[in-house]
């Protein structure tokens, strides 16, 4: 009687997982995450079966991110982000639905967020007050206010079509890559979810140049207020956020393990005699994990050219172990085939440049990228990277990346 029962519970439970893969919805889900102070940061998923296999899609605009280490165990359906520290864990409801917790890693703790997602809503958000009254396709000159009523500067690239709305701001620092939402009545709303940005905008549009009252809710807390008026000639200014050389100092001289605790320096005979480019970045960070990719793709290109590639990481703690799963998510993510160091600096740490690379002044951006020429002589510094979300600007970066390293091994 006794293994009778053990394998009827078996079955059962078998059955159980089996009920839960049929009742899982195919297709589009508009899913939202609960802010601290009760506001909402929507974005859309798409699930597919392939093979008696579930696979599930984030969607932002153009982008479709494959979701990682998809389980489902009875009514648990949970799933994680490629990159960052960033997964789901979740119930699957009566209704089809599913709700649960978004657990994101930060420099200090680990975040929860309610997470509820509805089957079937492939639309974002809802024209809750009709058709548009205007367009707002263009670039925008926008003013972002901080809470203690500092202004700091954008540009907004918009693209409307109908009720559509995408684009992207772009800050001095680097863009907010692809924001994806609807234009209805004189209301405008754009959000974007990518496992680490969480961001949502809301705004009134006035007229066809002007959009005002505007509310951008970024990550758990953060708001900040906005405005913006068209401007065909607006610039993203330099404030100041690129690093330099310090009086006296020609070259850079550091040493770290890499994701195998190899110790690897800048000194080691693969990088004499050839233009290298030091990637300062975070496995925490947006923006980086788009220079990643572009710049993995550019080594693989040109590394027989005499080009090399070295990423030193500042990451959310000085933890080794932490750090390097959180990196192994970029390497793998990309086929990354050049080394990515872990610097061991808190990137919080007010002194982490001094730390680190204390022959440059402080660096405020992550991404910024050094150039070095083949005397190993420090050329150049970039700092912020604009995606392949900002369009024209990232066609403009690509060329001018190009451009600085013909010119450097041509010296």
């Amino acid at each position: 009687m006794k293994y009778i029962l053990v394998i009827a519970l078996l079955v059962a439970g078998k059955d159980l997982h089996a009920q839960a893969g049929r009742r899982m919805h195919k297709g589009w889900w508009r899913a939202q995450l609960e802010r601290g102070d009760g506001k909402l940061v929507v974005f859309n998923m798409e699930t597919v079966k392939q093979n008696n296999r579930w696979l599930f899609f984030i969607r932002n605009d153009k982008e479709r991110i494959g979701l990682k280490n998809i389980t489902i165990n009875g009514d648990s359906v949970n799933f994680a982000m490629p990159v960052f520290e960033s997964e789901f864990k979740t119930t699957l409801q009566p209704d089809g639905s599913l709700k649960g917790k978004w657990f994101k890693g930060t420099a200090l703790q680990t975040q929860q967020w309610n997470f509820t997602a509805i089957p079937t809503k492939k639309d974002r958000f809802d024209a809750i007050v009709g058709a548009p009254k205007f367009d707002v396709s263009g670039r925008w000159a926008v003013a972002i206010t901080r809470p203690n009523g500092t202004r700091r500067p954008a540009v907004a690239e918009l693209k409307q079509k109908g009720s559509y709305l995408s684009g992207t701001f772009l800050t001095p620092s680097g863009d907010y890559r692809y924001l994806e939402g609807i234009v209805t009545g004189q209301l405008l709303f754009l959000s974007v979810f990518d496992g680490a940005h969480a961001y949502s905008f809301t705004a009134d549009i006035i007229d066809s140049n002007s959009i005002a009252n505007g509310f951008f809710y970024s990550g758990y807390n953060g708001k900040e207020a906005w405005t913006a008026l068209r401007d065909d000639d607006a610039k993203v200014p330099d404030v100041g956020n690129t690093p330099e050389l310090r009086a006296g100092e020609e070259r850079l001289n550091f040493a770290f393990k890499d994701l195998y605790r190899n110790t690897v320096s800048i000194n080691d005979a693969r990088f004499q005699n050839k233009v290298v480019v030091i990637q300062l970045m975070g496995s925490w960070c947006p923006n980086c994990m788009d220079e990643t990719k572009f710049l993995n793709e550019y080594y693989l290109k040109n590394r027989d050219r005499g080009v090399e590639v070295v990423s030193l990481a500042y990451e959310y703690s000085t933890d080794y172990e932490r750090s390097r799963t959180s990196l192994l998510k970029f390497q793998q993510r990309f086929n990354v085939q050049y080394p990515m160091l872990i610097t061991g600096a808190w990137v919080n740490d007010s002194l982490r440049t001094e730390k680190t690379l204390p022959q440059i002044t402080p660096i405020k951006v992550f991404p910024t990228t050094i150039f070095i020429g083949k005397d190993g002589r420090v050329q150049k510094f970039h700092s912020g990277f604009y995606g392949p979300g900002t369009g024209e600007y990232y066609e403009l970066f690509k060329k001018e990346f190009e451009e600085t390293i013909e010119e450097l091994l041509r010296k």
